[in-house]
């Protein structure tokens, strides 16, 4: 049984499996495989909500993650953080209308929005896995669950 000290590391690996799903769905749309394009981002969405409920549900019950880093690489991680969670609340809209025009067909709406859409979306996914890391692989809180020893 998965308990909340586990979550990060499924979000880590649904944000993971959300990089794939991009980086595939737009590789099948640049060669035409438009059905197979479809089936990737349908799977980035929904492994994209799977790790929007693991996310609340942990932060609801854990609280706000302690970094342990010091140093220079503190401003760095908090940089990154910063801009990952502003850009996370950006394509919190983003991704649903985009993924609604597509399935209503309108194409040339779809794709104008899509442009801004996925790279926002990736980042905000490869970010992430970054943050992940540092919080809890590289730099955990000494005090923390994740402490090394």
């Amino acid at each position: 049984m998965l308990q909340i000290v586990d979550l990060p590391h499924v979000n880590a690996a649904l944000n993971g499996a959300t990089i794939v799903f991009l980086a595939a769905g737009l590789a099948f749309i640049r060669t035409g495989r438009r059905a197979e394009h479809r089936a990737c981002m349908v799977g980035a969405l929904s492994v994209s909500v799977a790790f929007l409920i693991s996310y609340l549900i942990y932060h609801f019950n854990a609280g706000l993650a302690k970094f342990g880093g010091e140093g220079m690489v503190r401003p760095v991680y908090f940089t990154l953080l910063i801009i990952h969670i502003a850009i996370a609340a950006v394509i919190i809209p983003l991704v649903p209308i985009t993924a609604y025009r597509a399935l209503k067909g309108r194409f040339e709406r779809h794709k104008r929005i899509a442009r801004w859409t996925w790279p926002l979306w990736m980042f905000v996914a490869v970010s992430g896995v970054v943050v992940y890391a540092m919080a809890v692989h590289i730099y955990p809180d000494p005090q923390g669950p994740y402490a090394h020893g």
